[in-house]
């Protein structure tokens, strides 16, 4: 076979997913660290699913066609490190035959380098020892073989035989892979893909992958408690979003975004297209780098992932000579809505159970609060919106719960936090439905911000740029100085009866500042209590509770 069209490139990605599909679970098995992104069969095979998705209804016999369908769905899918890049080779390779109705050897070679230029871009910091090498060094190899052999079956053994003794020499580059036993796993998952097409190109059918004790590889091969802890984890949550560009939002520059990105964390893979672009970073404020995202548009498909404790969980199944425990089991869950690492915290040491990154710039989506507890055993479930733009969003989710479910309508953090103090485990679901709600009744919320526009509100002017009181839903203050302003809202929300006052600092909040006005408060409120903790939340500099 010396060209092949879109029917056959279709053919091919169609094989080369089934095959990777067979095989993911010991691609999983190669993983050097325990965390979510150590699943890389899985995330190849989501990833791969998806882009396999959009074309295998389509008939088309233009290759660059399918390519743009093909690498459309790889975007919208990719998951992970392995998935981005993944999503990437591809990419650029359709990119190279976008105008080509059929290919030839050659062709086929360019395709092939022209997706590891573009993979290797989208990497900030590449690594050698990975499917990126793999990838590159398989490609020079389809450059060699497409000089001396018009076949594209002829190219494609000679681009696996490549990728084969490439992944073999990935211990030797990545040391990590040597200490452990292992080669790179996305370079195995990547051969399985490329096997799946030569299998199309042979008109062959794939052979039924032999199960493979995945459990008995790890323990014999991986040996990573004795090089990691914990502790090594620098950047502890897998963070992933995508971005669909809005008008009268920041124009997006793919190379400017990917800087700016960089500052929140590593492993920064940021790929884009004329419609939205998608990220991947490990970060110790998921909140904070998705709040710079939502700056150039609409955030969907949101997904956090807690390192640190997925290692936990594999470090318990190495000491106890157990399989980690597939479900966790809820008598009552408490899913809330939070916007800062120090607000997660919170809310996890009283009693949540699950915790959505979410507030007023990247409000969770009715999928994002039914996904968090799939694949639980969860008996009842409670839900805090914590915002007002996400209460509807939570009823949606009660109704579509087949298990009993209940939303305290909070509208705030302050809220939230407030209602979740009156939980009780050993309540039933009405009960405390019943007791959280009534706790809303007596909290008051404040909030200090900026203005992103001149305006007149109840005939207060407020310049841009101006730090705002804001005291319920009313604007109670405006003015230059942000301590200023932070302590005219307090004295609008004191009164005698008060008691408790709840200050959480946000990424441009002060200590000092709340230290000086707590300090002048207190004069005039004696007996009124102050709790102060980092909330970590962005947007707003202060949020304020008073009780």
């Amino acid at each position: 076979m010396n060209k092949i069209d879109g029917e056959m490139f279709k053919n091919m990605i169609l094989c080369g997913a089934e095959n990777l599909r067979q095989h993911a679970e010991y691609v999983d098995s190669l993983n050097v660290f325990p965390v979510p992104d150590g699943d890389t069969g899985t995330n190849m095979n989501l990833s791969m699913t998806s882009g396999a998705s959009e074309v295998e209804d389509k008939s088309d016999d233009h290759i660059g066609t399918v390519g743009r369908h093909f690498s459309k769905g790889l975007l919208m899918g990719a998951r992970g490190n392995s998935g981005v890049i993944l999503s990437q080779l591809f990419r650029g390779f359709s990119k190279a035959v976008e105008e080509r109705a059929e290919i030839d050897a050659a062709e086929f070679a360019e395709a092939m380098k022209a997706g590891v230029n573009t993979a290797y871009k989208a990497v900030m910091k590449p690594v050698e020892g990975t499917i990126l090498t793999v990838a590159k060094d398989a490609s020079a190899k389809a450059e060699e073989a497409a000089d001396t052999d018009a076949s594209l079956i002829g190219l494609m053994e000679s681009v696996i035989e490549e990728a084969k003794a490439s992944l073999s020499r990935t211990p030797d580059l990545l040391p990590v892979l040597k200490e452990v036993g292992v080669v790179d796993s996305g370079g195995q998952g990547l051969i399985y893909v490329y096997e799946g097409f030569i299998t199309a190109l042979k008109g062959e059918t794939l052979k039924t992958a032999e199960s493979v004790d995945t459990e008995k590889f790890v323990s014999d091969e991986h040996h990573f408690d004795e090089f990691m802890t914990v502790e090594d984890i620098q950047y502890g949550f897998c963070t992933e979003f995508m971005v669909r560009f809005e008008e009268g939002k920041k124009d997006f520059d793919e190379e400017v975004f990917r800087e700016d990105m960089s500052g929140f964390g590593d492993s920064l893979l940021v790929i884009s297209d004329e419609e939205m672009a998608k990220v991947h970073v490990h970060t110790e404020t998921p909140g904070e780098a998705m709040t710079y995202g939502a700056t150039y548009g609409e955030l969907i498909r949101m997904k956090i992932e807690n390192m640190r404790e997925q290692f936990r969980e594999i470090q318990d199944k190495n000491d106890t000579g157990q399989k980690p425990m597939e479900k966790k089991t809820y008598d009552m869950a408490v899913i809330t809505v939070s916007s800062g690492a120090g607000i997660d915290k919170l809310f996890q040491s009283i009693g949540a159970t699950h915790v959505i990154n979410g507030g007023q710039t990247m409000n969770p989506s009715t999928e994002d609060i039914l996904s968090i507890i799939e694949g639980e055993d969860v008996k009842n479930v409670i839900i805090l919106p914590n915002n007002k733009n996400i209460i509807m969003a939570a009823e949606q989710a009660e109704k579509m719960l087949d298990i009993p479910a209940a939303v305290v309508p909070t509208q705030s953090i302050p809220e939230g936090l407030s209602a979740l103090l009156a939980f009780s485990p050993d309540a039933a679901l009405g009960e405390n439905q019943e007791s959280m709600s009534e706790a809303l009744e007596y909290v008051k919320t404040g909030q200090v911000t900026y203005a992103i526009r001149d305006t007149t509100i109840d005939g207060m002017e407020i310049k841009k740029d101006q730090y705002m009181g804001i005291d319920g839903g009313n604007i109670t203050a405006a003015d230059d100085s942000r301590e200023t302003v932070l302590g005219a809202l307090l004295e609008s929300m004191l009164d005698e009866d008060s008691e408790i006052v709840t200050v959480l600092i946000g990424d441009e909040g002060s200590h000092e500042e709340v230290e000086r006005i707590v300090g002048a408060v207190e004069k005039e409120y004696d007996e009124v209590e102050f709790e102060i903790h980092d909330g970590g939340q962005p947007v707003y500099s202060y949020l304020l509770s008073v009780e």
